[in-house]
């Protein structure tokens, strides 16, 4: 069995560490496990997303600093930067949904190309920073509607707003990457982007969004409407991502010029499934309660979206020794799982922690 990469705690243990967009789903997620690994850790957002809220039902101790502001902000994020001096940055502040783009195309652009130069830019100009890691979407590729998964030296496109601005972020990436970040020496500073699946997990209320939407019915006793029930998307557990993702920060820090380039962080083939798979899945995991149907014929406006994706991690596998620790099957039972716990009102901070420990174990388990 090939060796599997880790998660070292003596890495992070009072690493410098700055995440943009810390109060979303998947920031909360990252801020939480990095701050257990005894990280210290920075926040940047533009304020908390969603109502109820993962950022907001955790509890954070002192080994978090957490600012507000706008990442379209050119000067305040440098401030920022120049202040908390971080060795290590996650950017994820984003404007993260398709369908919303549709109607603030201009504010996703903004965000996702102008907040993405605006992000490099501090970081050109900072001292100390050592390893950033820019959090794309695996919907940045130009999507010809094929079966085969998407590499990474395929190009990027994308019809509507959301799309087309991760792709733009991936172009700005690797042009700030020859520009400023390719030369050797001790100030050298790895810059990567990685592209991920439909991340799915507890803590997640964004709107229009399949796992949300499946929750917040099955909470209230009502049938959940879906759209696209024949879309197929490489779903995975958060806590995958955020791993590969942790996983390549320790490599970029330790030698910048092997790791410098984008990674796919995608499940195993059999795992990219159609979206009546995972609502299915849902509905046996919550129990009889749970159903779904089909959006009625002039139900709703429903602009475009692509019917095929999927992702190909061969680069992440072999450079990085990371590949998925848990099947669709298990991730959605950790997923609705949470949500049960959200609802019968336990300690979220320990359910929360007590999942990332399992996952953690596992890699131990299977290294």
């Amino acid at each position: 069995m090939e060796s599997l990469g880790i998660i070292k705690q003596e890495f992070w243990q009072g690493r410098r560490v700055l995440v943009t967009g810390h109060t979303g789903f998947k920031g909360a997620w990252l801020t939480l496990w990095l701050q257990k690994l005894g990280a210290k850790v920075s926040g940047f957002s533009l304020g908390v997303p969603t109502e109820p809220s993962l950022f907001k039902i955790l509890s954070w101790g002192e080994a978090i600093t957490s600012f507000e502001g706008d990442i379209r902000d050119a000067a305040l994020f440098s401030n920022i930067v120049e202040r908390e001096q971080p060795e290590v940055v996650f950017h994820l502040a984003a404007q993260s949904l398709v369908r919303p783009s549709y109607e603030d195309p201009v504010g996703t652009f903004a965000t996702n190309v102008l907040g993405t130069v605006h992000m490099l830019e501090a970081v050109r100009k900072a001292k100390g920073v050592r390893a950033v890691i820019n959090v794309t979407s695996d919907k940045c590729y130009e999507n010809r509607e094929w079966p085969y998964a998407y590499r990474e030296n395929d190009p990027f496109g994308g019809r509507d707003p959301y799309s087309c601005s991760k792709g733009c972020a991936e172009l700005v990436t690797a042009a700030y990457r020859s520009s400023f970040f390719s030369l050797a020496g001790p100030d050298q500073v790895g810059l990567a982007s990685v592209r991920a699946g439909n991340v799915i997990g507890g803590g997640d209320w964004s709107a229009e969004r399949l796992i949300p939407d499946c929750m917040r019915a099955f909470s209230r006793g009502e049938e959940v409407v879906i759209r696209n029930p024949a879309s197929v998307r490489p779903w995975q557990h958060v806590l995958e991502a955020l791993r590969g993702y942790m996983l390549l920060a320790q490599q970029l820090y330790d030698t910048p010029m092997q790791f410098s380039e984008g990674y796919n962080f995608g499940p195993d083939t059999q795992d990219a499934r159609p979206v009546s798979f995972i609502v299915e899945q849902l509905c046996s995991t919550w129990g009889p309660s749970a159903k779904w149907r089909l959006v009625r014929e002039g139900e709703g406006h429903h602009p475009h979206e692509a019917t095929w994706l999927r992702l190909d991690s061969s680069l992440a596998r072999c450079k990085l020794n990371w590949r998925p620790l848990l099947s669709l099957t298990e991730g959605l039972a950790w997923t609705a799982q949470w949500y049960r716990a959200f609802h019968e009102g336990a300690s979220m901070t320990e359910v929360s922690l007590r999942q990332i420990e399992q996952i953690e174990s596992l890699e131990r388990e299977k290294r």
